[in-house]
């Protein structure tokens, strides 16, 4: 048997190192002194240069090989390892194949008939009316005529997306949802889409500007039990209307919280969990917009920022260790924000004269967390920036690279 880890604590596993999600889970483990070792379906992704993991392994994180890596990688590792998945398609697979996987890893997940339920937006959708919990109305699309149905059903605007991120989907498209206009635009989607996904869903938008989104971050213990909540809006987000979050706040909501809570006790769930939640500025309503469930999310990170040790309490939890004592909300006003993206945003709300430049600096002021830069690892800030301007500057001014001073040595497995 291998020797114990350096530190004395147990792995964690980073399955995802290639997102900002999966960045910002190595930095935060690795603040707690956990070894960290990252998968990475593109170890040439400017996260994979972060310091934060021992070594970087190359899998798909998203197919049948990922499994397949985690029980080689398993028997050498000393100790069980704490699995953090950092995309869906990884959760959906651990899950499916948790028990190949149990000799060697933590994984903190509810039964599987709940993950593939709360995961499944049509599944989702029925579950949720059935249990009073509210949800915007919502149609599956399976054929073209049940696609024309809707389109005289719906009120509009709606957004249609499928049920479920597959790597079809992935590979002709960057959007996770499309907001559309009306029933003559939902059917050419629906057209275009269906090469993509055997299903669609197609569900009505809650009106109300970005800043109606609020979320629940979360983690359950396996009596299902709440160790930690921490509750966020989004106050801008890229793509607009559609897109993630770019900048966000922490604040107090209990109506959110409490919708939260019902949907995961009544599931009896375990694990980190994220609900979006908007409010409809119209008449006041809040409704569920979708879950997140078996993962880190991008605005993990703004709970750590405000002094709540989500993923930690996670990990100290399966491996029994004391659990962390900051784990309640403070509502200090901590910020979360994607320089990248939410500089987009703000431009874009600018250009429209929907934010003046003195609105814009202000929204960044106060506490906060950032998704990429951090002063003590810079270099994926830095290779993220060489390829934001490599994609401004003309070919022929590129030259090469640059090269970046105190990026880890990366191992790729065969």
């Amino acid at each position: 048997m291998a020797a114990k880890p350096a530190g004395g604590k147990p792995p964690a596993i980073v399955i995802g190192l290639d997102c900002v999600t999966g960045l910002q889970t190595a930095r935060i483990l690795a603040d707690h002194r956990v070894p960290v070792i990252g998968l990475a379906k593109n170890p040439d992704h400017f996260a994979c240069r972060t310091k934060a993991v021992q070594r970087v392994l190359q899998a798909d994180t998203s197919g049948p090989g990922l499994i397949q890596a985690l029980e080689e990688l398993g028997p050498g590792l000393g100790e069980k390892a704490v699995l953090f998945p950092c995309t869906d398609m990884s959760v959906a697979l651990l899950s499916r194949h948790r028990e190949r996987l149990s000799p060697w890893y933590h994984l903190a997940l509810p039964d599987p008939e709940v993950v593939e339920t709360l995961m499944d937006k049509v599944r989702f959708s029925a579950f949720a009316q059935e249990a009073g919990l509210p949800v915007p109305k919502t149609f599956l699309l399976r054929r073209r005529a049940e696609a024309e149905e809707a389109a005289h059903q719906l009120r509009y605007p709606c957004l249609l997306k499928p049920p479920m991120k597959t790597p079809a989907w992935e590979r002709n498209t960057k959007a996770k949802v499309f907001r559309v206009e009306s029933g003559e635009e939902l059917l050419a989607l629906y057209d275009r889409a269906s090469q993509w996904a055997e299903e669609l869903v197609v569900q009505e938008w809650v009106e109300g500007p970005e800043s109606n989104l609020y979320s629940c971050n979360c983690y359950f213990d396996r009596h299902s039990q709440p160790l930690v909540t921490f509750i966020a809006k989004k106050l801008r987000q890229w793509p607009p209307r559609v897109g993630t979050s770019s900048l966000g706040l922490e604040v107090r909501n209990d109506q959110v919280l409490a919708i939260s809570l019902a949907l995961f006790r009544r599931v009896g769930y375990h694990g980190l969990g994220y609900v979006e939640v908007k409010q409809d500025s119209r008449t006041g309503e809040y409704f569920i917009i979708e879950p997140n469930i078996g993962r880190p999310t991008g605005r993990s990170a703004i709970a750590e920022g405000g002094g709540v040790e989500l993923l930690y309490t996670m990990y100290a939890d399966l491996v029994g260790l004391p659990l962390p004592t900051n784990r309640q909300q403070r509502y200090r006003g901590t910020k979360w924000i994607y320089l990248r993206q939410d500089t987009r945003a703000a431009f874009h709300a600018w250009r429209r004269g929907e934010l003046s430049l003195a609105e814009w600096w202000r929204s960044w002021q106060g506490p906060k967390r950032y998704a990429v830069l951090s002063w003590r690892d810079p270099a994926p800030f830095l290779y993220s920036l060489r390829h934001d301007l490599q994609g401004i500057l003309p070919r022929s001014r590129r030259g090469d690279p640059p090269k970046v001073v105190g990026a880890p040595e990366r191992r790729v497995a065969p």
